[in-house]
């Protein structure tokens, strides 16, 4: 019986001293088994030499040659020229950085072996600092029998060490002493290969598979790898929803007489999409078990009614309910609002932010821990331990992407301190205005139930999105100037490429001091990341009443702002933000019954992909289709502000590329969890080690 790969550690590699080994245990390397899942991003073929005849601009290959000529040039900048030949034509090698040893090599007459890049030169084809061998030297070794794998590497350790390492691996490797997690009757069932063969070809493809195929990810030996890494994940996440419904939470239920109430004070009438979600979430709250669930709904769908609404319930329990927002502009603003809603039912609404200081701060603090504060609302303050809840049953979570899972899990634990006696948990109630395409949500939030709000509430008017280029910039102010003129109120946005607080301050101050010159009368305020929470608060307040006509920010007013009197929104630079973001930006006008702009105030020559977004955002106003455009441009991490989850660190998958395997993982898992319940710890742990709690959202 063959040594199992996953008890060998990378220190019995040959060339591997202490501390290299520790360098590759860093980088995720700690046995022969890890090395074989370390897997190549990319692969060269140079498993056959090309005639120059035959190339063109682009190809990869390998070549044979005979040096005609060698010079040293000094142009533009000084560079090691050699031209070469083989029977069918001749080509140029480029070196920019040469020693004289180099230079001594090629000799007319030499024999060289190049692999390169070709591209056109001034006098033909050529390579640029192609690796090369010369050929005598080489003894007229055979060219390689398989392709050439190319690794993702860490500092300090070199392609050919790295492929040394894998090499040594692959050697030890048989079907006895790496075990398929994989029972043989899914293999059967989905036509998969196994997991020694799928390992053996990916590191070593022979020159006829399909190279198309497998450099993009789609030959089956990739598929069945990433189908196992996919069906890891989504089995940790059951898991965890798993153990969740173990857990006990207390039964809330709604008061009906304060729930007739609430709505009176809301002063409009719910959506059907809203009463059904409200529905769903009262449903979760009477089971005994903590409530998992996500809300997603589009800019303006009424999801904070949905919040104040699941609020209820836990209030009309005798509890208490928080809501985190990732800004104090936004937990300022639920703060206003939950006030206006709560107050006038005799409910107690604490605030807590950073500005919150002193005897203020201990005052709140003290009522919250004495049960006086009813329903809490904060930024990531709530999160410091000496904030400390009396009964808290509810928590809600505002804009979910913009926290790390540490802080989600802390303010849960909050509930738990809260309730230690009686072993408690609270419900959870997730909510962001950035949809997440249905791919995302089935591989991330299996744990998690999904409600979704899609419908938007009446006397909304759609934006019309234009993208206009920044030359004509004075046609776009004189436009912001007519619609102040009607007593309407604009945004104008500035970004930056640079995540600089600083420099997006100061081109903010920039476009203030040009729009105060260029519109007489009318008030133009500012307000940035860098400024005081008591300024934003008063410049936010300013616009809210109408007193200011034209507000420029940074980023900083993305989420939560609600002046429905605001019709214009301009946006410098939109090509360097996300289309969640450019979305998000352009919810915050539209609000009310005026006809509303977007102005994508572009800087050419746009990319690509800036193209792409900006195009996106004239055709459609509709979050979900948006999302999955966003995941097709920019990819999960990006669109789901999700580097904590584990999602974007996937070894295998590509959850674009393989959303079509997503059905038959889900059918797999229950399969396994049903027939094979042993492999489950196992495929967890080969895949996602002991990380398994980051998934928890």
């Amino acid at each position: 019986m063959s040594q199992p790969l996953s008890s060998i550690p990378v220190s019995q590699l040959k060339g591997v001293g202490p501390s290299l080994a520790e360098k590759l245990k860093g980088f995720g390397l700690s046995s022969y088994e890890d090395l074989l899942f370390h897997l190549p991003n990319r692969y060269q073929d140079r498993t056959r030499i090309h005639p120059i005849g035959s190339l063109s601009p682009g190809m990869d290959v390998v070549i044979e040659a005979e040096v005609v000529l060698a010079d040293v040039v000094t142009r533009r900048r000084r560079s090691l020229l050699c031209k070469v030949r083989d029977g069918s034509g001749f080509m140029t090698l480029r070196f920019f950085h040469f020693s004289g040893a180099q230079k001594s090599q090629m000799t007319p007459g030499a024999k060289l072996r190049c692999y390169g890049s070709v591209r056109p030169g001034p006098n033909g084809l050529e390579m640029v600092h192609p690796e090369y061998q010369v050929v005598a030297e080489y003894k007229a070794k055979a060219v390689e029998q398989h392709l050439t794998p190319i690794y993702p590497l860490t500092e300090g350790i070199q392609q050919p060490r790295m492929r040394s390492f894998c090499e040594q691996a692959l050697k030890r490797l048989n079907p006895y002493s790496i075990l398929d997690y994989l029972p043989a009757e899914l293999l059967q069932h989905w036509g998969l290969p196994t997991l020694h063969d799928s390992l053996r070809l990916l590191h070593a493809p022979m020159p006829d598979v399909d190279q198309t195929e497998i450099q993009e990810g789609l030959h089956p030996s990739q598929r069945r790898l990433a189908f196992e890494e996919l069906l890891a994940q989504h089995l940790s996440l059951l898991r965890l929803r798993h153990k969740t419904q173990k857990d006990q939470a207390r039964v809330l239920m709604i008061d009906r007489e304060r729930e007739t109430q609430f709505m009176a004070q809301l002063g409009f009438q719910l959506t059907g999409a809203q009463a059904r979600v409200i529905s769903e979430i009262g449903a979760d709250l009477s089971l005994g078990h903590p409530m998992l669930r996500l809300v997603q709904g589009d800019v303006g769908s009424g999801k904070t009614a949905v919040a104040a609404l699941a609020m209820l319930y836990a209030i009309s329990s005798g509890q208490q309910a928080a809501i985190m927002a990732p800004t104090e502009i936004l937990a300022e603003q639920h703060f206003q609002q939950f006030c206006e809603w709560f107050e006038p039912l005799g409910l107690k609404v604490g605030w807590l932010a950073g500005k919150v200081k002193g005897k203020k701060r201990e005052k709140i603090l003290a009522e919250l821990a004495g049960g006086e504060i009813d329903i809490m609302v904060g930024t990531h303050a709530l999160f410091q331990p000496d904030v400390i809840f009396d009964r808290l049953a509810l928590v809600v979570i505002d804009e979910q992407h913009r926290f790390g899972v540490d802080q989600r899990m802390a303010l849960r634990d909050k509930g738990m301190v809260a309730d230690e006696v009686s072993g408690v948990r609270p419900h959870q109630l997730i909510m962001t205005a950035t949809p997440i395409p249905r791919t995302l949500a089935m591989a991330a939030y299996a744990d998690l139930d999904v409600s979704v709000i899609d419908e938007l509430p009446p006397g909304r008017t759609p934006v019309e999105t234009v993208a206009i280029s920044d030359q004509r910039r004075d046609q776009v102010i004189e436009r912001l100037r007519q619609s102040c003129a009607e007593g309407r109120q604009a945004y104008w946005v500035c970004t930056l490429i640079e995540e600089n607080e600083e420099m997006d301050a100061q081109a903010a101050q920039d476009a203030t001091t040009l729009l105060q010159s260029n519109l007489p009368g009318i008030n133009v305020a500012l307000v940035h990341g860098k400024m005081k929470a008591k300024e934003k608060a008063d410049v936010m307040a300013g616009f809210k009443r109408g007193d200011i006509q034209v507000l420029v920010a940074t980023t900083v007013i993305e989420v939560g702002v609600n002046v429905p009197n605001a019709s214009v929104m301009v946006i410098e630079n939109p090509e360097r933000l996300g289309l969640a973001q450019l979305h998000q930006l352009r919810g915050r006008v539209g609000r009310g019954a005026t006809e509303s702009f977007c102005v994508l105030l572009y800087h050419a020559p746009l990319s690509k992909f800036g193209k792409a977004r900006l195009q996106v955002m004239r055709e459609t106003s509709d979050g979900f289709v948006i999302a999955e455009k966003d995941l097709e441009i920019r990819g999960p991490g990006e669109v789901m502000g999700t580097r904590q989850t584990g999602l974007v660190s996937m070894r295998v998958a590509d959850l674009l590329r393989d959303k079509d395997m997503l059905g038959d993982v889900k059918q797999a898992a229950d399969w396994i969890i049903r027939h094979a319940p042993d492999r489950v710890d196992l495929l967890i742990r080969r895949w996602l080690g002991y990380g398994e709690r980051y998934a928890e959202v």
